[in-house]
């Protein structure tokens, strides 16, 4: 066996340019797909931190009927027992209670449907991250009297800025019109245009009244120490409320990640299906050049099996050259693209509306890596059955006299 290894590591390098080639290609192949997974992945990736962290939470808390279509009826039930609840569980970082209206954010430039959260700053700023993505102004410490934060792209489409006033048109508990004027204090801008476009935050103590709503919340939202807590937070909270994770309230942002890392894998085995077909040709091509080689191999008492068997640890051998050199290419790529990150502000607009920003960072699992390398073993051993068993079939009288 010790023998056969060493024949089949010589007879790789016999060819140095046509092994050389064959390892680049498997090994850029590699390289490509790994780097558009990470790509893709850190993309939505990023689609989903921002979605959690500008107005997801972790965990949402509401009146079972209230997310049926936001009727502001429907405040929490068991609001004074939650907060005492929220204050003794130890994997709970922070948490927020909001007041929910639906209304049209009105200027004389135009009108536009707007989501209203009535917000406690000091505790709104440890839950989301609105406060640092500001571009202008500040957040809820300069203005006394009914202040509000806009998102970039209202403010565009209303032609607001610091300190213009913007009126806000809703419906009170009992249906009445109200109509209240706020002036702009802060111009935050997050990954999603969207939320940016749809989403206003006022200070609870200015909203309640208004709503006829003192001292009620629609909703409370929790961020916890880390995603593993989840759970075990959401089974700690005992109440008649509805209480979800972000992934039940948004689970298209869950499906999309499995849908990738799914679709990934497809598209890596198609990748590796077309180099597998480039190795095939390859090592067949080698075959058919060495069959006086193989006939006087066999003529002179080398079995079938070990032709095979030398056959097969040539492909192997390309392959574990290749698939490090891949890796490691791969590895150093995503890492720095991870850190420093793609610019793609050409397709920003495009970006922002599927919810990521317009500077994407790569990111790869390591669970990726060793699948992806199995899989391109596997491939190669799958591959090179096809010129072994050509070899098998050379007939050693006959291969012996060609020239």
């Amino acid at each position: 066996m010790k023998t056969l290894i060493k024949i089949a590591w010589r007879n790789v390098w016999r060819n140095k340019l046509r092994s050389t080639i064959v390892m680049l290609s498997i090994g850029l192949g590699i390289w490509s797909g790994l780097f558009i997974m990470a790509m893709t992945l850190g993309m939505n990736e990023q689609r989903m931190s921002g979605a959690i962290d500008s107005y997801l939470s972790h965990i949402q808390i509401h009146h079972p009927k209230f997310q049926d279509d936001y009727n502001k009826k429907y405040t929490l039930i068991d609001d004074a027992n939650l907060t005492e609840q929220l204050d003794t569980i130890p994997q709970i970082k922070a948490y927020s209670q909001r007041l929910f209206v639906t209304g049209m954010a009105s200027t004389a430039k135009g009108n536009y449907g707007v989501h209203i959260m009535g917000i406690f700053p000091e505790n709104e700023k440890k839950v989301t991250s609105i406060s640092q993505q500001l571009i202008e102004g500040t957040y809820f410490k300069r203005l006394k009297q009914n202040p509000i934060v806009i998102g970039k792209k209202l403010a565009d489409r209303l032609g607001l800025k610091i300190n213009s006033k913007v009126v806000l048109n809703f419906l009170d508990k009992n249906n009445n019109t109200i109509a209240n004027s706020f002036r702009v204090e802060g111009i935050f801008k997050t990954t999603n245009s969207i939320f940016d476009e749809g989403t206003v935050f006022v200070k609870y103590q200015d909203m309640a009244p208004l709503v006829g709503l003192e001292g009620k919340f629609h909703e409370v939202a929790i961020l916890t120490d880390n995603m593993e807590d989840i759970k075990a937070v959401k089974s700690e909270i005992v109440t008649q409320d509805s209480v979800e994770s972000w992934y039940e309230i948004s689970p298209e942002l869950g499906y999309t990640q499995t849908l990738l890392e799914d679709f990934m894998f497809i598209f890596m085995g198609i990748v590796l299906l077309a180099l597998a077909f480039g190795i095939i040709n390859i090592m067949l091509m080698a075959v058919l050049e060495r069959r006086r080689e193989l006939g006087m191999l066999l003529c002179i008492g080398m079995s079938k099996r070990k032709v095979f068997g030398m056959i097969l640890l040539e492909t192997l051998f390309i392959a574990f050259v290749a698939t490090p050199l891949g890796m490691f290419l791969s590895y150093l790529s995503i890492t720095y693209f991870g850190k420093n990150g793609i610019d793609l502000s050409i397709v920003s607009a495009g970006l922002e509306s599927w919810g990521a920003g317009s500077k994407v960072f790569t990111h790869l699992p390591l669970t990726f890596y060793w699948s992806i390398t199995l899989m391109t073993l596997t491939v190669a051993f799958l591959a090179a059955l096809i010129p072994a068993r050509r070899a098998l079939k050379l007939n050693p009288a006959e291969a012996v006299k060609i020239i």
